[in-house]
C-alpha cells in the first residue's frame, strides 16, 4: 500500500469583516450533505486516522475515495460542523446479494444494493454518538431512494455490535479478507420507500 500525503485541517484566517460590529455572518452550526470530489483530502485524513491505528488498513485510498465521490456522490453523506468535515459515510451501487472483491473498487449503476464502503469520525468528535446518528440519517435518506432495496458492508467482529444497533443483520463470515483480516457481512432491508409514498397520492 502507497503512503498518501493529506493536508491537516486548517482554521481559516481571520479577516476584517465590513458587517456592521454585533452582526457577522457565521457558518451552519451543523450541515448534512453529500460529499465531492474536493472533500476527498478531507474524508481520507479522517479515514486513515481512524483505521490504520485500530486495523493498519484503510477500507479506500485516497484514489478509490476521489473515485467514488466522482461517480457516485449522492451515496456518500458528510457532516460538518461549522464548514469542518466531522464524520461522513461513503456508499456505491452493488448487483450481487454477497458481495465481492469486485465490490471493493466497482460500482454498478444499475444495482439495487448500496455497499457501504466506510464510516468514519473524526477523532475529536468521537464518543459522541455521532457515527450512530450518521448512520441513522443516511439509512433514512436511502429509505427515499425508489431503486435502492439493501444496503450492506462487512466489518470486523468487534463492530458487529454497533451495526446492530442501526438495524444491519449478520449474514455471515464475508467472502473478502485483506491481508490477515477477516470481516462479517450484515445486511440492512430499506423498506418502505418514503419517496414513493411521497408521490403516490397516498
Amino acid at each position: 500500500m502507497s503512503v498518501v500525503s493529506a493536508l491537516p485541517f486548517m482554521r481559516p484566517l481571520h479577516m476584517p469583516s465590513s458587517v456592521p460590529r454585533g452582526r457577522r455572518h457565521t457558518l451552519p452550526a451543523s450541515e448534512f450533505r453529500s460529499l465531492s470530489p474536493e472533500d476527498a483530502i478531507s474524508v481520507f485524513e479522517i479515514e486513515r486516522e481512524a483505521f490504520i491505528s485500530v486495523s493498519g488498513e484503510c477500507p479506500l485510498h485516497l484514489d478509490e475515495v476521489r473515485h467514488f465521490l466522482t461517480l457516485c456522490p449522492e451515496l456518500s453523506l458528510g457532516w460538518f460542523e461549522e464548514g469542518r468535515l466531522v464524520a461522513f459515510v461513503i456508499g456505491s451501487l452493488w448487483d450481487q446479494e454477497r458481495l465481492t472483491m469486485d465490490a471493493l473498487t466497482l460500482h454498478k449503476p444499475h444495482g439495487p444494493t448500496v455497499h457501504i464502503h466506510v464510516l468514519a469520525v473524526h477523532r475529536t468528535f468521537r464518543q459522541q454518538g455521532k457515527g450512530s446518528i450518521l448512520m441513522w440519517r443516511y439509512l433514512q435518506y436511502l429509505r427515499c431512494l425508489p431503486y435502492v432495496r439493501r444496503a450492506v458492508l462487512m466489518c470486523e467482529d468487534f463492530l458487529v455490535p454497533f451495526y446492530q444497533k442501526s438495524g444491519f443483520k449478520v449474514q455471515g463470515p464475508s467472502k473478502i479478507t485483506v491481508g490477515p483480516l477477516t470481516f462479517i457481512e450484515m445486511l440492512y432491508p430499506v423498506r418502505g420507500h418514503a419517496f414513493m409514498r411521497r408521490n403516490s397520492g397516498v
